[in-house]
């Protein structure tokens, strides 16, 4: 069934609160092409090492001009049925991205015109998909669905290594990389679990978070998130059952610089019922050993399979009510309240936790959606934000989803905005196919002093305000746009996989995630300024 490296991927009261942002990132301030960042850039899917989300220099974009922001350019994608996926990293005048035609692109951020293009199929045949990329010492770093790791030339995009850090046929990278002293860290995925076909031999893949050297490339450390899958009996089918396996890295990872440690989170098991999956970890960034872990799910084993009406014997879990794909599908974020500093974590539960950073101990849980039967879509998908004052949430199919704002010192709602009802009766959404516009929130949550930035799959992007939840602009991205690179593109459901980035006083958006709505077109990277 699997080919050798072909992936396909399926898809306010607060005031007197001492807090302030852990950014974390300690780039060299200077000529951003010579390895650097300078404030106002965005280096990476986290936005900084500690996963803040946080544009915390931006100045031109406020609650009193975010209204006025419009439609500077838009690059349009070839239509090849894969979503945009690649949140951008933008460091100085230079945005960084992939498309899903296997591109990886450097374009004139404030212009959208090209500076160079990497053609992934030099190494790789078989990549598709390109995840949000990490710009340091001169090199832009990302992963790939055929579970490459690639680190090419910041100023001429020429390749300086490729490796391939899984040899499992359906291993993947969903995570990003982050950079911290020498290496980066990613983790890995795999898409193993998605297969229908009930004579395949279920499953053989384990999640693992690596340490690269950011120079070469090599392999520094290692950690499993379950044990070697062994044989052991097997399905009603036949097939030999293996496990246990899954538990993959589908989120990227953070640092606290200050500690030297690793936060990542990791998913549910395909089969068996042990390792670490469901489950945050801490880990020594220089050698990997885990300082504490917190499994936050019980039991969780679920494939595809368990969402069939013919399912009997192929999801062990149902009938216990363990098949929950309750992943730790988030990126975590680091926290500081009143000089103590913890780590935030959102679950697809539905519920946000936040752990001391240094032992582990809970401080506090907030349930903020309520459970979908057969699967975690109603709650947090891929990340949070901090602006030092708030922490932002987003719940995905939470009916409908919503965007809360936390108080990091109790968990308590200091407010909520339910994504518009309007949102599938207005604009392009309102022209599709009935069932395909939902109101939810795939995206990862981003936010700059004053605002809060969060789309749907609605197709619409819209920026609160950060005191209240107010929505202050709104912009449907349901509609064809003409891209600077010659091509004609077509909105969707905003990307997940990331968020909005907000870098300089551009805000750059992806449109094109699933639900995909009707077109004969690619998908659409667009710009918005003042």
């Amino acid at each position: 069934m699997w080919q050798r490296k072909r992936r396909v991927v399926a898809f306010a009261g607060i005031a007197a609160l001492l807090v302030s942002v852990i950014s974390g990132q300690a780039a060299a301030v200077g000529d951003p092409t010579a390895g650097g960042s300078r404030p106002g850039d965005w280096p990476s899917w986290q936005g900084d090492t500690g996963g803040s989300r946080f544009a915390a220099a931006e100045h031109k974009i406020t609650s009193h001009t975010a209204g006025k922001l419009t439609l500077k350019w838009a690059y349009a994608y070839p239509q090849n049925g894969f979503p945009a996926k690649s949140q951008p990293a933008v460091v100085g005048d230079t945005i960084y991205f992939g498309d899903p035609a296997g591109k990886f692109h450097a374009l004139n951020a404030v212009t959208g015109k090209e500076k160079w293009t990497f053609d992934l199929s030099t190494v790789n045949k078989y990549a598709v998909v390109i995840d949000g990329p990490a710009v340091a010492r001169g090199k832009v770093y990302f992963g790939d669905t055929g579970g490459y790791v690639y680190a090419l030339d910041q100023r001429t995009g020429k390749l300086a290594w490729a490796k391939d850090t899984d040899d499992h046929p359906a291993g993947m990278h969903t995570s990003s990389p982050v950079y911290y002293d020498g290496h980066i860290y990613i983790g890995s995925s795999s898409g193993e679990n998605i297969t229908n076909d009930v004579n395949y031999p279920c499953c053989t893949f384990r999640g693992h978070v690596d340490s690269l050297d950011a120079d070469t490339g090599k392999l520094s450390w290692r950690f499993y998130t379950t044990p070697e899958p062994k044989a052991n009996g097997t399905w009603p089918s036949g097939a030999v059952k293996y496990e246990p396996s899954g538990a993959g890295v589908w989120s990227s990872p953070i640092v606290d610089e200050r500690t030297g440690t690793l936060y990542v989170g990791s998913g549910q098991l395909y089969t068996g019922t042990v390792g670490d999956f469901d489950s945050l970890l801490a880990l020594n960034a220089r050698t990997g050993e885990v300082k504490w872990k917190q499994q936050v799910t019980k039991a969780d084993t679920w494939r595809l399979l368990c969402g069939k009406p013919d399912n009997e014997g192929f999801c062990p879990g149902q009938k216990d009510g363990t098949a929950l794909d309750f992943d730790i599908g988030a990126t975590p974020t680091l926290i500081n309240v009143q000089g103590h500093t913890y780590v935030g974590v959102g679950q697809k539960s539905g519920v946000f936790h936040l752990f001391d950073a240094k032992t582990g101990a809970v401080k506090w849980r907030r349930q903020l959606s309520t459970p979908m039967p057969g699967g975690g879509l109603s709650g947090i998908q891929w990340g949070t934000s901090f602006d030092g004052r708030n922490i932002y949430v987003a719940t995905n199919y939470g009916n409908p989803g919503a965007l809360f704002a936390l108080n990091p010192s109790t968990g308590d709602i200091v407010w909520q905005t339910a994504n518009p009802a309007d949102g599938c009766t207005t604009g392009g959404a309102a022209k599709a196919p009935a069932g395909v516009c939902k109101l939810a929130h795939t995206p990862a949550v981003t936010s700059s002093p004053g605002l809060v930035y969060e789309g749907s799959t609605d197709g619409k992007m819209r920026v609160y305000d950060s005191k209240d939840g107010k929505v202050l602009w709104t912009f449907d991205t349901v509609q064809d746009f003409d891209g600077v690179n010659g091509l004609k593109g077509h909105g969707s459901a905003i990307s997940g996989n990331g968020g909005a980035v907000v870098a300089n006083g551009i805000l750059y958006v992806q449109a094109g995630y699933w639900p995909n709505y009707p077109t004969d077109k690619g998908n659409v990277l667009l710009a918005f300024g003042l």
